[in-house]
C-alpha cells in the first residue's frame, strides 16, 4: 500500500523520530509504513489520519 506519510511528515518539519513519539511507535515502525515494508494496523492508521488533520483514504493509497 503507498502512503503519503513522508511527505506529510516533512510539510512539518519533523523527522521519523518526532512522528514516531507523536503515535506511540518507534522510529523503526515509522520507517516501514513510509517505505511500504509494513502496513499499520487500522487502529494506528487511524491514528495517523487523526494526527494530520485527515481521513485515512487521503494518506493511505491502493496500490
Amino acid at each position: 500500500m503507498k502512503n503519503r506519510l513522508k511527505v506529510l511528515r516533512a510539510e512539518r518539519d519533523w523527522n521519523q523520530q518526532d512522528l514516531a513519539d507523536a503515535l506511540g511507535v518507534s522510529r523503526q515502525s515509522v520507517n516501514a509504513i513510509e517505505t511500504g515494508k509494513y502496513d499499520p494496523s487500522l487502529p494506528l492508521a487511524f491514528r495517523i489520519a487523526d494526527l494530520f488533520g485527515l481521513k485515512i483514504e487521503e494518506i493511505f493509497l491502493r496500490d
